[in-house]
């Protein structure tokens, strides 16, 4: 299995989970979204992956949310 995170550098909860997953023996994929941002269809296609309300992994504030109309809207899923 690969294990892949997408990286804000600059933030402490981003940080700490690199370092738990690599202190875990793992190297994972780092993308550093900030730097190469997915598209807005490539976060719909990781959050129906994962199974959980988007409520769960955007930032309602990020930029990144705003730029790609991601905010939270009642909790809905996103289609």
């Amino acid at each position: 299995m690969t294990i892949t995170i997408y990286h804000n550098p600059a933030c402490g909860t981003s940080r700490n989970t690199l370092a738990m997953i690599r202190q875990s023996g793992e190297e994972p994929v780092v993308i550093e979204y900030l730097k190469n941002p997915p598209t807005r269809e490539r976060l719909v296609e990781l959050i129906a992956a994962m199974g959980i309300p988007r409520v769960h992994c955007c930032a309602r504030r990020a930029r990144l949310t705003r730029s790609l109309d991601l905010a939270i809207r009642s909790g809905r899923t996103i289609s």
